[in-house]
């Protein structure tokens, strides 16, 4: 790559798992940084991070949020990501444009799992990261046990990079493992240099040996200076950590409590040092791409209501201009971000993170280029959804912007999904979880002005028949002055196999019906069929249509169609309707702690167990595999998380239609009864 990229400008984004205080950390870095005078908080509503109305209604994140500052002429870019699970397409969406990661935990064992899907995005996807251990003051754990719970789930080696010094369980300094000096912490202040605590002097050069030992096993130099009992420079330890983190090989860890700015600086001192150049990450990421041309990223797509469309994009070659013409298409303005603050540039170069104007028709995570065609860069998968909820607009004259406005709310968030359903004929929303549904439908309401109501989707059953029956008579005769209507058939109705769907036959000899009426006589029954006796749609029928007679004048295909209808609504009640309901084939993913509960949750849910495997490149996770009723589905994901930390989660797909119990059945047929009582049919 020959361009020059600005060597002084760091991308991070900050992630973790929900309630580990990312936002009160973003905080702390642009207050240490001078990029705010003081820090906000959460409950207080007044945070640069979470700044949507959304987030502060609930005191989350549930969109990223973009924050540049500088520190000692670097320019970072912070990427605060939501830690909800519900919103990980959010946080995974905008981690492929950023340099390094920091992993934002709380010092407590348990929780630690809930870390493991997200060392694996980072793993997978190669990004520098490094852990911060949050809220220090409210440590109940040794130092080594937490970090022992962090190796447990990083399938990189861990390497203390701090060793904290606790008084009791207060946070009141800590250890640089590379110099091995001490420093206290002093609020709203710069950590001093104190005398070494010599009863920590044991456990941190156990530390520290640990992490030189595995700093070695990627510098052959390191290594052999080790067994000569050579003490290391301390540059050749700095130069070690910055080459082993840019090539996502270790992990370090440093301590912190965000909220008093405790462990900031050094942080902050640390990435500057330590974290890979933007250069170093577009060179892994364009590793396959030729040219020169302008290229960037879309990272997250945003509706503000006075700007329109803005885009957030990582710049990885060339430059952007005001008006510069992408894909075609003419952009706006240039905008770094603070949180809802825009500030205008004329001009960004490579390794940037922007916001752009009216990118129209471009969509997160598509590459964006001055030539064409454009090669894509890899994107990060889109999640399944996982709840639904039916909607309906409140006002009835809403209807018709619906469409428009719930396309804009997939642009914000790729994660959303809706359909119009083909039998149910509701309009569905599809997402991550309740609370996921929840945002969008308070994002419909406050940006597009369309309040909801909201119901839990129909199951869309379907019914069948049991037995056959022959010779099935249906007469339409009807006499109105003129013309009178008359068609006459005897039709044969038999039950196919499951997945069969609908077969017409007819073995009419003679001309006892015409061909040209033989049409309307298919046509009856197919809309028969629409609506059976037990008020759902009918599968799995063959019908044929055997004999019948006709009048030369009064018979009509529309006579015929009638003749059918009836023909069917008498024998399909002959034929035992039978109640369908969908199978849906789900496969589960869980800690294999959490299997055995797993398979009682798909048990009492009337599941079929297919069977569990553990799953590929995931230590002590497993796969379960199993058939699951739609009708079981509804809340499925709220209890698996609940069972699992937050962190189970399941694929499915529409597998097979199966005969629904009877006694269930004649629930959802009294549930039907009364819906269409209520509904005047």
């Amino acid at each position: 790559m020959n361009e020059k990229v600005k060597s002084g400008s760091r991308n991070v984004a900050i992630v973790g798992p929900y309630l580990s205080g990312k936002t009160t950390l973003l905080e702390s870095l642009l207050f240490v940084s001078g990029a705010i005078s003081r820090p906000g908080n959460v409950k207080d509503g007044n945070t640069v991070g979470d700044s949507a109305p959304e987030s502060r209604d609930r005191h989350m994140s549930v969109e990223v949020t973009a924050a540049s500052t500088e520190f000692k002429d670097t320019r970072f870019t912070f990427i605060d990501c939501p830690g909800s699970i519900e919103f990980a397409q959010e946080t995974y969406n905008a981690l492929i444009g950023v340099d390094a990661a920091i992993v934002v935990c709380e010092p407590v064992a348990e929780r630690v799992l809930t870390l493991a899907p997200l060392f694996k995005f980072l793993d997978d996807w190669e990004i520098p990261h490094l852990v911060f251990v949050n809220k220090m003051d409210r440590a109940n754990i040794h130092v080594l046990e937490t970090l022992h719970a962090l190796k447990a789930v990083s399938s990189r080696p861990l390497v203390a990079h701090q060793y904290p010094i606790m008084q009791g369980e207060q946070l009141t300094g800590f250890i640089d493992m590379v110099s091995e000096q001490a420093y206290q912490y002093h609020p709203g202040a710069p950590a001093d240099l104190i005398p070494f605590p010599e009863n920590l002097k044991a456990e941190e050069q156990m530390a520290r040996a640990e992490m030189l030992e595995t700093l070695a096993n990627f510098d052959d130099h390191l290594l052999e200076e080790l067994l000569e009992d050579i003490e290391p420079p301390q540059e050749e330890i700095l130069q070690d950590l910055k080459l082993e983190l840019g090539a996502d090989l270790v992990v370090p860890v440093f301590f912190g409590v965000a909220e008093k700015d405790y462990g900031v600086r050094p942080l902050l001192e640390a990435l500057q040092r330590e974290a890979p150049e933007p250069e170093t990450t577009a060179e892994r990421r364009l590793k396959n791409v030729k040219g020169n041309q302008t290229l960037a990223q879309i990272l997250k797509t945003y509706y503000t209501p006075q700007g329109g469309k803005l885009s957030l994009v990582r710049v990885w070659r060339g430059e952007l201009t005001e008006g510069i013409v992408l894909n075609g298409v003419r952009s706006g303005g240039i905008y770094r971000l603070m949180g809802q603050q825009q500030h205008l540039v004329n001009h960004v170069g490579a390794g940037e993170i922007v916001a752009l104007s009216r990118l129209e028709g471009i969509n997160t995570g598509e590459t964006i280029s001055t030539q064409t065609p454009v090669k894509e860069l890899p994107q990060a998968e889109q999640l399944k959804p996982v709840y639904a909820l039916a909607i309906t607009p409140e006002r009835r004259n809403d209807e018709v912007k619906l469409s428009s406005s719930l396309t804009k709310l997939l642009e914000e968030d790729p994660s959303l999904a809706w359909e119009q359903h083909g039998d149910t004929h509701e309009v569905i929303l599809w997402g991550q979880g309740e609370i996921h549904l929840q945002v969008a439908l308070d994002r419909l309401r406050r940006k597009y002005h369309l309040p909801m109501t909201t119901h839990q989707p129909q199951v869309p059953y379907k019914e069948t028949i049991s037995k056959t029956v022959a010779a099935v008579h249906g007469r339409y005769k009807h006499q109105s002055g003129g013309h009178g209507q008359f068609g006459d058939v005897f039709l044969d109705i038999k039950p196919l196999p499951r997945g069969e769907g609908f077969n017409f036959d007819e073995t009419i000899v003679g001309g006892v019906v015409p061909k040209q009426y033989i049409p309307g006589v298919e046509m009856g029954v197919r809309e028969f069929l629409t609506h059976g006796p037990l008020g759902f749609p009918m599968v799995d029928v063959a019908v044929t249509l055997t004999s019948g007679s006709y009048h030369s004048v009064d018979s009509s295909e529309q006579a015929f169609k009638q003749a059918a209808r009836l023909a069917m609504q008498t024998g399909v009640s002959l034929a035992q309707p039978t109640l369908l309901e969908p199978i849906l084939r789900v496969r589960v993913t869980t800690p294999s702690e959490f299997t055995s509960k797993v398979l009682q949750l798909l048990s009492g849910r009337r599941g079929q167990i297919l069977g569990y495997e553990g799953k590929d490149d995931w230590q002590n996770w497993d796969h379960v595999s199993a058939y699951l009723p739609q009708a079981e589905m509804q809340d499925f994901i709220i209890e698996l998380r609940s069972l699992t930390l937050g962190v189970g989660f399941f694929h499915w797909e529409y597998d097979h239609l199966q005969e629904v119990p009877e006694k269930l059945a004649e629930r959802v047929l009294l549930r039907n009864d009364n819906s269409s009582n209520r509904n005047g049919k």
